[in-house]
Protein backbone atom coordinates (compact mmCIF):
# COMPACT_ATOMS: atom_id res chain seq x y z
CA UNK A 1 0.00 0.00 0.00
CA UNK A 2 1.64 3.70 -1.57
CA UNK A 3 1.45 6.51 1.01
CA UNK A 4 -1.56 7.97 -0.78
CA UNK A 5 -3.41 5.06 -0.36
CA UNK A 6 -2.79 4.90 3.84
CA UNK A 7 -3.80 8.66 3.43
CA UNK A 8 -6.62 8.32 1.89
CA UNK A 9 -7.80 5.00 3.88
CA UNK A 10 -7.60 7.14 6.95
CA UNK A 11 -9.58 9.79 5.64
CA UNK A 12 -12.66 7.19 5.29
CA UNK A 13 -11.92 5.48 8.26
CA UNK A 14 -11.98 8.95 10.11
CA UNK A 15 -15.24 9.81 8.11
CA UNK A 16 -16.95 6.92 8.32
CA UNK A 17 -16.22 6.03 11.93
CA UNK A 18 -17.81 9.57 12.65
CA UNK A 19 -20.28 9.30 10.53
CA UNK A 20 -21.72 6.12 11.77
CA UNK A 21 -21.35 6.68 15.34
CA UNK A 22 -22.95 10.22 15.06
CA UNK A 23 -26.23 8.98 13.41
CA UNK A 24 -26.20 6.06 15.84
CA UNK A 25 -26.05 8.44 18.55
CA UNK A 26 -28.91 9.94 17.01
CA UNK A 27 -31.12 7.18 15.96
CA UNK A 28 -30.78 5.84 19.64
CA UNK A 29 -32.52 9.08 20.78
CA UNK A 30 -35.54 8.96 18.74
CA UNK A 31 -35.90 5.63 19.68
CA UNK A 32 -35.35 6.55 23.24
CA UNK A 33 -37.77 9.20 22.72
CA UNK A 34 -40.68 6.59 20.68
CA UNK A 35 -40.20 4.14 23.67
CA UNK A 36 -41.05 7.06 26.56
CA UNK A 37 -44.18 8.03 24.55
CA UNK A 38 -43.05 11.46 23.28
CA UNK A 39 -45.52 12.95 20.56
CA UNK A 40 -42.82 13.53 17.70
CA UNK A 41 -43.77 16.84 15.92
CA UNK A 42 -44.05 16.43 11.72
CA UNK A 43 -40.61 18.03 11.68
CA UNK A 44 -39.07 15.46 13.64
CA UNK A 45 -40.59 12.30 12.11
CA UNK A 46 -38.96 13.80 8.90
CA UNK A 47 -35.66 14.21 10.64
CA UNK A 48 -36.21 10.69 11.78
CA UNK A 49 -36.63 9.37 8.87
CA UNK A 50 -33.38 11.10 7.11
CA UNK A 51 -31.11 9.93 10.36
CA UNK A 52 -32.22 6.39 9.51
CA UNK A 53 -31.34 7.05 5.30
CA UNK A 54 -28.22 8.61 6.36
CA UNK A 55 -27.22 5.81 8.77
CA UNK A 56 -27.65 3.56 6.19
CA UNK A 57 -25.83 5.47 3.47
CA UNK A 58 -22.55 5.38 6.30
CA UNK A 59 -23.25 1.50 6.82
CA UNK A 60 -22.89 0.40 3.07
CA UNK A 61 -21.28 2.96 1.23
CA UNK A 62 -19.28 4.11 4.03
CA UNK A 63 -18.02 1.57 5.19
CA UNK A 64 -17.50 -0.24 1.83
CA UNK A 65 -15.32 2.42 0.54
CA UNK A 66 -13.09 2.41 3.24
CA UNK A 67 -12.23 -0.95 3.18
CA UNK A 68 -11.34 -0.50 -0.15
CA UNK A 69 -9.49 1.79 0.00
CA UNK A 70 -7.09 -0.08 2.44
CA UNK A 71 -6.81 -2.41 -0.13
CA UNK A 72 -9.26 -5.25 1.35
CA UNK A 73 -11.28 -7.62 -0.83
CA UNK A 74 -14.64 -6.73 -0.23
CA UNK A 75 -16.63 -7.31 -3.21
CA UNK A 76 -17.57 -10.88 -4.32
CA UNK A 77 -18.39 -11.15 -8.59
CA UNK A 78 -21.62 -8.76 -8.71
CA UNK A 79 -23.94 -10.28 -6.45
CA UNK A 80 -22.63 -8.03 -3.43
CA UNK A 81 -21.47 -4.74 -5.00
CA UNK A 82 -24.83 -4.72 -6.56
CA UNK A 83 -26.94 -5.06 -2.92
CA UNK A 84 -24.32 -2.54 -1.47
CA UNK A 85 -25.16 -0.29 -4.59
CA UNK A 86 -28.92 -0.80 -4.31
CA UNK A 87 -29.26 0.09 -0.43
CA UNK A 88 -26.97 3.06 -1.13
CA UNK A 89 -28.89 4.19 -3.85
CA UNK A 90 -32.49 3.63 -2.23
CA UNK A 91 -31.09 5.69 1.23
CA UNK A 92 -29.87 8.45 -0.98
CA UNK A 93 -32.80 8.91 -2.45
CA UNK A 94 -35.01 8.63 0.84
CA UNK A 95 -32.40 10.95 2.58
CA UNK A 96 -32.50 13.36 -0.80
CA UNK A 97 -36.76 13.47 -0.30
CA UNK A 98 -36.78 13.25 3.74
CA UNK A 99 -34.18 16.89 3.39
CA UNK A 100 -36.16 18.32 0.77
CA UNK A 101 -39.58 17.67 2.44
CA UNK A 102 -38.41 19.58 5.47
CA UNK A 103 -37.40 22.77 4.17
CA UNK A 104 -40.53 22.59 2.11
CA UNK A 105 -42.44 21.67 5.68
CA UNK A 106 -40.65 24.26 7.21
CA UNK A 107 -41.30 26.81 4.49
CA UNK A 108 -45.02 26.48 5.25
CA UNK A 109 -44.91 26.19 8.45
CA UNK A 110 -43.15 29.65 9.23
CA UNK A 111 -45.37 31.70 6.58
CA UNK A 112 -47.50 34.01 7.95
CA UNK A 113 -51.00 33.71 8.85
CA UNK A 114 -53.01 35.39 5.67
CA UNK A 115 -50.43 33.24 3.33
CA UNK A 116 -51.79 30.74 0.79
CA UNK A 117 -50.27 28.31 2.59
CA UNK A 118 -52.42 28.14 5.45
CA UNK A 119 -55.06 25.70 4.18
CA UNK A 120 -51.47 23.13 3.14
CA UNK A 121 -50.03 23.64 6.59
CA UNK A 122 -53.05 21.50 8.83
CA UNK A 123 -52.99 19.07 5.73
CA UNK A 124 -49.06 18.29 5.45
CA UNK A 125 -48.50 18.21 9.02
CA UNK A 126 -51.34 15.46 9.18
CA UNK A 127 -49.90 13.90 6.31
CA UNK A 128 -46.35 13.82 6.91
CA UNK A 129 -45.76 10.16 8.08
CA UNK A 130 -47.79 9.14 4.54
CA UNK A 131 -45.52 11.31 2.74
CA UNK A 132 -42.36 9.90 4.54
CA UNK A 133 -43.62 6.19 3.97
CA UNK A 134 -44.36 6.40 0.42
CA UNK A 135 -40.78 7.74 -0.12
CA UNK A 136 -39.26 4.70 0.99
CA UNK A 137 -41.58 2.47 -1.41
CA UNK A 138 -40.80 4.40 -3.90
CA UNK A 139 -37.06 4.67 -3.88
CA UNK A 140 -37.27 0.72 -3.05
CA UNK A 141 -39.01 0.40 -6.25
CA UNK A 142 -37.42 2.25 -8.35
CA UNK A 143 -34.09 1.30 -7.51
CA UNK A 144 -34.47 -1.97 -8.91
CA UNK A 145 -33.09 -0.81 -11.83
CA UNK A 146 -30.12 -1.90 -10.26
CA UNK A 147 -29.97 -5.49 -10.92
CA UNK A 148 -30.67 -5.26 -14.23
CA UNK A 149 -26.74 -3.23 -14.67
CA UNK A 150 -23.74 -5.79 -15.13
CA UNK A 151 -21.62 -4.44 -12.11
CA UNK A 152 -18.61 -6.51 -11.60
CA UNK A 153 -15.14 -6.53 -10.54
CA UNK A 154 -11.89 -5.16 -11.85
CA UNK A 155 -10.68 -8.43 -13.25
CA UNK A 156 -13.50 -9.15 -14.68
CA UNK A 157 -12.60 -10.30 -18.81
CA UNK A 158 -16.33 -10.46 -20.00
CA UNK A 159 -16.22 -6.39 -20.31
CA UNK A 160 -16.51 -4.30 -23.44
CA UNK A 161 -16.64 -1.11 -22.59
CA UNK A 162 -16.19 -0.66 -18.78
CA UNK A 163 -15.88 2.60 -16.31
CA UNK A 164 -14.15 2.39 -12.61
CA UNK A 165 -16.25 3.12 -10.00
CA UNK A 166 -13.99 3.05 -7.24
CA UNK A 167 -14.96 -0.45 -5.94
CA UNK A 168 -16.85 -2.43 -8.90
CA UNK A 169 -16.54 -1.82 -12.79
CA UNK A 170 -19.52 -1.30 -14.79
CA UNK A 171 -20.17 -3.05 -18.04
CA UNK A 172 -21.73 -1.18 -21.23
CA UNK A 173 -25.00 -0.54 -20.31
CA UNK A 174 -28.55 -0.39 -22.64
CA UNK A 175 -29.68 3.24 -23.06
CA UNK A 176 -33.44 2.38 -22.63
CA UNK A 177 -31.80 1.54 -19.64
CA UNK A 178 -30.05 4.09 -18.94
CA UNK A 179 -33.02 6.68 -19.74
CA UNK A 180 -35.29 5.17 -17.11
CA UNK A 181 -32.58 5.82 -14.87
CA UNK A 182 -31.95 9.01 -15.59
CA UNK A 183 -35.94 9.78 -15.43
CA UNK A 184 -36.76 8.21 -12.33
CA UNK A 185 -33.51 8.98 -10.18
CA UNK A 186 -31.52 11.68 -11.55
CA UNK A 187 -34.58 13.82 -12.74
CA UNK A 188 -36.55 13.71 -9.15
CA UNK A 189 -33.16 14.49 -7.11
CA UNK A 190 -32.38 17.22 -9.29
CA UNK A 191 -36.39 18.29 -8.85
CA UNK A 192 -35.98 18.01 -5.09
CA UNK A 193 -32.61 20.03 -5.09
CA UNK A 194 -34.39 22.88 -6.96
CA UNK A 195 -37.75 22.99 -4.25
CA UNK A 196 -34.98 22.95 -1.43
CA UNK A 197 -33.16 26.28 -2.84
CA UNK A 198 -36.40 27.71 -3.66
CA UNK A 199 -37.83 26.63 -0.05
CA UNK A 200 -34.32 28.20 1.72
CA UNK A 201 -34.95 32.10 -0.58
CA UNK A 202 -38.59 31.90 0.62
CA UNK A 203 -37.33 31.01 4.68
CA UNK A 204 -34.51 33.25 4.36
CA UNK A 205 -37.46 36.38 3.07
CA UNK A 206 -40.06 35.36 5.49
CA UNK A 207 -37.16 35.30 8.65
CA UNK A 208 -36.06 39.00 7.05
CA UNK A 209 -39.09 40.32 6.78
CA UNK A 210 -40.76 38.94 10.09
CA UNK A 211 -37.13 40.53 11.73
CA UNK A 212 -38.18 43.50 10.53
CA UNK A 213 -41.96 43.68 11.57
CA UNK A 214 -40.53 42.52 15.41
CA UNK A 215 -37.92 45.46 15.79
CA UNK A 216 -41.19 48.30 15.02
CA UNK A 217 -42.78 46.76 18.60
CA UNK A 218 -40.13 45.39 20.74
CA UNK A 219 -37.35 46.94 22.81
CA UNK A 220 -33.87 46.91 20.46
CA UNK A 221 -32.36 44.53 23.38
CA UNK A 222 -35.13 41.79 22.84
CA UNK A 223 -35.22 41.90 19.47
CA UNK A 224 -31.97 39.68 18.68
CA UNK A 225 -33.37 37.10 20.93
CA UNK A 226 -34.21 34.23 18.71
CA UNK A 227 -37.84 32.16 19.36
CA UNK A 228 -37.67 28.45 18.84
CA UNK A 229 -39.20 28.59 15.50
CA UNK A 230 -36.60 30.86 13.81
CA UNK A 231 -33.56 28.55 15.36
CA UNK A 232 -35.06 25.22 14.34
CA UNK A 233 -35.93 27.02 10.81
CA UNK A 234 -32.36 28.45 10.49
CA UNK A 235 -31.07 24.74 11.37
CA UNK A 236 -32.74 23.92 8.46
CA UNK A 237 -31.05 26.55 6.30
CA UNK A 238 -28.01 25.36 7.48
CA UNK A 239 -29.38 21.62 6.60
CA UNK A 240 -29.93 22.37 2.87
CA UNK A 241 -27.12 24.47 2.81
CA UNK A 242 -24.64 21.63 3.65
CA UNK A 243 -27.37 19.54 1.23
CA UNK A 244 -27.19 21.56 -1.62
CA UNK A 245 -23.24 22.17 -1.47
CA UNK A 246 -22.10 18.84 -1.33
CA UNK A 247 -24.54 17.23 -3.36
CA UNK A 248 -23.59 19.95 -6.32
CA UNK A 249 -20.07 19.19 -5.92
CA UNK A 250 -20.65 14.99 -5.42
CA UNK A 251 -22.65 15.68 -9.04
CA UNK A 252 -19.76 17.45 -10.64
CA UNK A 253 -17.40 14.24 -9.73
CA UNK A 254 -19.89 12.33 -10.44
CA UNK A 255 -20.27 13.42 -14.13
CA UNK A 256 -16.66 13.69 -14.59
CA UNK A 257 -15.74 9.98 -14.01
CA UNK A 258 -18.53 8.88 -16.13
CA UNK A 259 -17.23 10.71 -19.42
CA UNK A 260 -13.78 9.66 -18.40
CA UNK A 261 -13.02 5.95 -19.92
CA UNK A 262 -10.67 5.64 -16.92
CA UNK A 263 -11.12 8.59 -14.41
CA UNK A 264 -8.41 9.53 -12.01
CA UNK A 265 -7.19 8.09 -8.95
CA UNK A 266 -7.46 11.61 -6.70
CA UNK A 267 -11.20 12.06 -8.49
CA UNK A 268 -12.98 9.08 -7.81
CA UNK A 269 -11.69 9.11 -3.99
CA UNK A 270 -12.96 12.72 -3.94
CA UNK A 271 -16.13 12.08 -5.36
CA UNK A 272 -16.53 9.00 -2.88
CA UNK A 273 -15.46 11.32 0.06
CA UNK A 274 -17.79 14.52 -0.94
CA UNK A 275 -20.81 11.81 -1.74
CA UNK A 276 -20.90 10.56 2.13
CA UNK A 277 -20.07 14.05 3.83
CA UNK A 278 -23.68 15.14 4.09
CA UNK A 279 -24.27 12.14 6.14
CA UNK A 280 -22.28 12.62 8.23
CA UNK A 281 -22.41 16.47 8.84
CA UNK A 282 -26.01 16.05 9.35
CA UNK A 283 -26.57 14.35 12.58
CA UNK A 284 -24.30 16.87 14.22
CA UNK A 285 -26.43 19.76 12.23
CA UNK A 286 -29.78 18.29 13.96
CA UNK A 287 -28.08 17.78 17.24
CA UNK A 288 -27.59 21.55 17.20
CA UNK A 289 -30.96 22.05 18.36
CA UNK A 290 -31.28 18.83 20.46
CA UNK A 291 -29.94 19.49 23.13
CA UNK A 292 -30.27 15.81 24.62
CA UNK A 293 -28.70 14.43 21.50
CA UNK A 294 -26.09 16.66 21.74
CA UNK A 295 -25.25 15.44 25.38
CA UNK A 296 -25.71 11.89 24.52
CA UNK A 297 -22.76 12.41 21.79
CA UNK A 298 -20.34 14.34 24.00
CA UNK A 299 -20.97 11.52 26.74
CA UNK A 300 -19.63 8.99 23.73
CA UNK A 301 -16.43 11.05 23.01
CA UNK A 302 -15.69 11.67 26.85
CA UNK A 303 -16.03 7.73 26.80
CA UNK A 304 -13.70 7.22 24.01
CA UNK A 305 -10.93 9.44 25.44
CA UNK A 306 -11.38 8.12 29.17
CA UNK A 307 -9.57 4.54 27.15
Amino acid sequence: MTSRDMVIGIAFLIQTVTGILANIVLLFHYLFLYFTGYKFRPSDLIAEHLNVANTLIMLSKGISQTVQAFGIQYFSPGNRCSFVLYIYRVARGVSVSATCLLSVFQTIKISPINSIWQDLKVKLSKRIGFFTFLSWILHILVNCIFPFYSVMKYSSKNITKRKYFAHCFSGSQDKTAELLYAAFVLFPEVSFSGLMIWSSGSMIFILHRHKQQVQHIRRTNESHKSSPVSRATQNVLVLVCTFVSFYTLSSFFYVCSINLNVPSWWLINTSDLISTLFPTVSPFVLMSCNSTAARLWFRLLNVFRSR
